[in-house]
C-alpha cells in the first residue's frame, strides 16, 4: 500500500493547527481499540477511530477546541457510553484524549507510523495482467507493502501509486529474497511459469500464503508435475491455494477475483502473524 507514513506526512503538511484525538480508553464493544486515533483539522480529517455518531461527536469537539488558545493546554477527555444517547447500540463505552498536535507529538507519529510501514506483511503478485493489476489496486488499499513482479515491462506501466515494481526475467528468484512471511499470489501470462514460481514457493517453508490462479485441472496437472519433475512433496503441494479466491462466488471478472483472493491473503496473513507471536522466543 502507500504506506501509512506518507499520507500522514502529507495531512501535517497541509493541515495547519490540528488535534489528535485518541482512544485511550474501552469497555465492551467497540468499534475500535485502544490507542486508535485520528488528526482533525478544520478541513480535513485523517484516520478514524470507528465512524458513526462516535466520530462525529469527537470532531466537533476538535474544531472547538480548534477555536480555543488549546496550544499549551493539557489534554481534554470525553467518556462515552455508545447506546441510544448518541445513536450507536455498540453497547461498550470509549474513553477520548484530545490534545494540539505541535510539533514534537507530529515528529512522534510520523515515527511510529514509519516504524509500523517497516513492519507489514509482504505481498508479492507475480503477473501485472488484468487480475495482477486489480489485485494491486485492492491491496493498495490494505495494510502491506505490494510488489508486482513481472518478465515485461509493458505489464508494469500502470501500476498503482504505493506498489513497486520489479522487472526481471528470472521471477521465481524473487521468491527465495523474499522476507519470512511473506504472501505469494501466482498469476501470470504463462502456466509454465506459473508453476516454476509456484515450485520455488512451495519450497520455502517461511510464506504466509501461496497461492495460484487457475482452474482445478490446472491444479491438477500442476500436482502431477510437482511431485514428478518439480522435486515437491504431497506435504509442500497442500500448501497451495488453488484456485485462489475460493468457489462460492463463480463470478470470474478480474476486479471480483481480485477482491476475493485480497481477503483470503489477508486471513493468512493474519493467521501466520497469530502463531509467528505464539512462538517461543529463541536465545
Amino acid at each position: 500500500m502507500a504506506t501509512s507514513a506518507n499520507p500522514l506526512k502529507d495531512f501535517l503538511d497541509r493541515a495547519g493547527e490540528a488535534v489528535m484525538v485518541e482512544v485511550v480508553g474501552v469497555a465492551g464493544s467497540t468499534p475500535r481499540e485502544t490507542g486508535a486515533y485520528m488528526l482533525v483539522a478544520r478541513d480535513v480529517v485523517h484516520g478514524t477511530i470507528g465512524g458513526g455518531h462516535l466520530e462525529y461527536i469527537a470532531i466537533d469537539k476538535a474544531r472547538e477546541m480548534l477555536r480555543w488558545p488549546f496550544a499549551g493546554s493539557a489534554p481534554v477527555e470525553l467518556d462515552l457510553a455508545l447506546g441510544p444517547e448518541i445513536g450507536q447500540c455498540c453497547g461498550g463505552r470509549v474513553r477520548i484524549a484530545f490534545r494540539p498536535v505541535g510539533h514534537a507529538l507530529a515528529a512522534r507519529l510520523v515515527d511510529q507510523a514509519e516504524a509500523q510501514d517497516s513492519r507489514m506483511p509482504h505481498v508479492y503478485l507475480f503477473g501485472g495482467g488484468h487480475v495482477g493489476n486489480a489485485m494491486a489496486r485492492t491491496l493498495a488499499l490494505l495494510p502491506v507493502r505490494v510488489t508486482i513482479v513481472e518478465t515485461r515491462a509493458s505489464a508494469l506501466e500502470d501500476i498503482p501509486v504505493g506498489v513497486a515494481s520489479a522487472l526481471t526475467p528470472v521471477p521465481e528468484a524473487v521468491v527465495r529474497e523474499a522476507s519470512t512471511g511473506a504472501a505469494f499470489v501466482i498469476l501470470t501470462h504463462d502456466h509454465a511459469l506459473d508453476f516454476l514460481i509456484a515450485a520455488e514457493a512451495l519450497k520455502c517453508g517461511a510464506a504466509a500464503y501461496i497461492g495460484m490462479i487457475g482452474s482445478k485441472t490446472k491444479r491438477a496437472t500442476f500436482r502431477s508435475w510437482f511431485l514428478k519433475s518439480g522435486g515437491g512433496t504431497e506435504a509442500g503441494f497442500r500448501r497451495l491455494v488453488s484456485p485462489i479466491g475460493g468457489d462460492a462466488v463463480k463470478d470470474k471478472r478480474p476486479a471480483v477475483i481480485a477482491a476475493l483472493a485480497a481477503a483470503e491473503v489477508m486471513a493468512a496473513l493474519d493467521m501466520w502473524e497469530r502463531q509467528s507471536a505464539l512462538q517461543p522466543a529463541t536465545l
